[in-house]
């Protein structure tokens, strides 16, 4: 590969790290979880092909950066299933609290 190749790899490179940035960044929080969603999705498709890849490899040095791939996109979806577990949990009420606010509603119509 020439100069030139790389050179145009590393523009190409550098410019999606700031457009994906901006991408990102602007997202509201209201539709995290469902990109984290999609995401995984996406990581699951990678993990195939990295394990295609693995099988098909020769010599040591590819046999490493696929065990390398594999490892790395399992751990992006156990990572990315994990976030959002945990953002779900956030819109989840607390144990009893229904109990509760059924209570106060009822209250409040006996009053009337």
């Amino acid at each position: 590969m020439n100069t030139t190749g790389i050179l145009e790899f590393l523009t190409i490179f550098i410019l999606a790290i700031f457009v994906g940035n901006e991408v990102v960044s602007r997202v509201p929080s209201i539709l995290h979880t469902p990109l984290m969603s999609g995401s995984n999705a996406i990581h699951g498709i990678v993990l195939v092909g990295a394990m295609i890849v693995l099988g098909t490899a020769s010599g040591a040095a590819q046999m490493i950066l696929g065990f390398l791939a594999v490892l790395l996109a399992t751990l992006n979806i156990v990572g990315g299933f994990t976030v959002t577990d945990r953002m779900l949990e956030m819109f989840k009420g607390k144990p009893g609290a229904g109990a509760a606010r059924k209570q106060s509603a009822d209250a409040e119509d006996g009053a009337k």
